[in-house]
C-alpha cells in the first residue's frame, strides 16, 4: 500500500495542523498521502468505517462504540497537548464558557438557562454534560432549552451573539480558536469544567498492512524529536503524540450509563 488517505473528524480549526500532519507523514515515509476534508465530517466516518479512508482523528467516545461492536479498526497514537493542565497525559476537558458581560458564575447560575452542544455523539460536548449533571445530582432538562449547534464554533459564535447563554466547549477547540482568534479571550469566560476525559485517538483501518502500520505509528510518536514535524506540531498547540490502548478509553465507557440517566 503505497497511498494513504487520512482525514480528522474533529472541529474544522483542526483541519490545517491535520493536513500538515498527513502531509509530512508521507514525506517521512515516502508514501502518498492525501487529505479528506472537502466532505462532512459524518461521511468522513462513514469512510473510516468502511476504510476507504485509512487513518482518522475520531471522538473517543464513538471510538468505543466502535470497538465495542468490532469494527475493523485500531488505536494508532493519540496526542498530548501543550499547557500545565494537561499533565503530560493524552487527555482533555470540556470548559463551560459563556460571554464575560453575563452575570454567570458557575453552573448553578445556568438552571433554566439556554443551552448548546455541539452533537449527540460528542464525548465533549453532550456525553460528558450529561454525565456531570448526573454526578452532581441535577435533573434532567436542567437548562430551560438544549440546542443541537452541530459544532463546538457554531457553539461558541451562539454564545456571542446571545443565542444561548453557555456551552460545554472542548478545551483542545477553545484553545486552538482563542489562538486563531486572539480577540475572543476579552468576550468570553471560562465558569466551570467538565472532565478530564481521555483525548480522542487516531485511528487505522485493520486492512493496513502491520509493516506501515508500524512505520506511521512511529513516525507520529517521534514527530516532536523534528525540528519539522515540531514545528507543525506546535500550529496545533500539540506537544507530542503517545501510544494508546483499548483499555485507556474505559474511563469512557465508565461514564456512559450514569451519563444516559439524565437528559438535557
Amino acid at each position: 500500500m503505497k497511498s494513504i488517505k487520512f482525514t480528522s473528524c474533529m472541529a474544522a480549526n483542526a483541519d490545517i495542523v491535520c493536513r500538515q500532519i498527513s502531509t509530512y507523514l508521507g514525506d517521512r515515509l515516502g508514501i502518498t498521502t492525501e487529505f479528506i476534508a472537502d466532505i462532512p465530517w459524518q461521511q468522513r466516518e462513514k469512510l473510516l468505517d468502511t476504510g476507504e479512508i485509512q487513518v482518522g482523528w475520531i471522538c473517543g467516545l464513538p471510538y468505543v462504540w466502535k470497538a465495542d461492536q468490532h469494527y475493523p479498526i485500531e488505536l494508532l497514537v493519540a496526542p498530548v497537548m501543550q499547557g500545565e493542565r494537561y499533565q503530560n497525559q493524552p487527555v482533555y476537558f470540556s470548559d463551560v464558557v459563556v460571554r464575560r458581560d453575563s452575570s454567570f458564575q458557575a453552573l448553578a447560575d445556568l438552571r433554566g438557562r439556554r443551552w448548546a452542544y455541539n452533537e449527540p455523539r460528542s464525548q465533549s460536548g453532550y456525553y460528558v454534560t450529561r454525565y456531570t449533571l448526573a454526578q452532581r445530582g441535577l435533573p434532567s432538562s436542567y437548562f430551560g432549552e438544549a440546542i443541537e449547534s452541530g459544532a463546538h464554533q457554531v457553539s461558541l459564535q451562539m454564545i456571542l451573539n446571545g443565542e444561548i447563554d453557555a456551552s460545554a466547549i472542548d478545551s483542545t477547540v477553545l484553545e486552538l480558536e482563542l489562538q486563531q482568534q486572539p480577540g475572543l479571550a476579552a468576550q468570553i469566560r471560562i465558569i466551570d469544567t467538565f472532565g478530564s476525559s481521555p483525548i480522542p485517538p487516531w485511528i487505522i483501518a485493520q486492512q493496513v498492512p502491520a509493516d506501515l502500520k508500524q512505520q506511521l505509528r512511529s513516525a507520529f510518536l517521534t514527530m516532536h524529536t523534528d525540528p519539522i514535524g515540531q514545528a507543525i506540531l506546535m500550529t496545533g498547540l500539540i506537544d507530542h503524540f503517545v501510544r494508546v490502548t483499548d483499555a485507556d478509553y474505559d474511563p469512557v465507557r465508565a461514564m456512559i450509563p450514569l451519563a444516559e440517566t439524565v437528559l438535557l
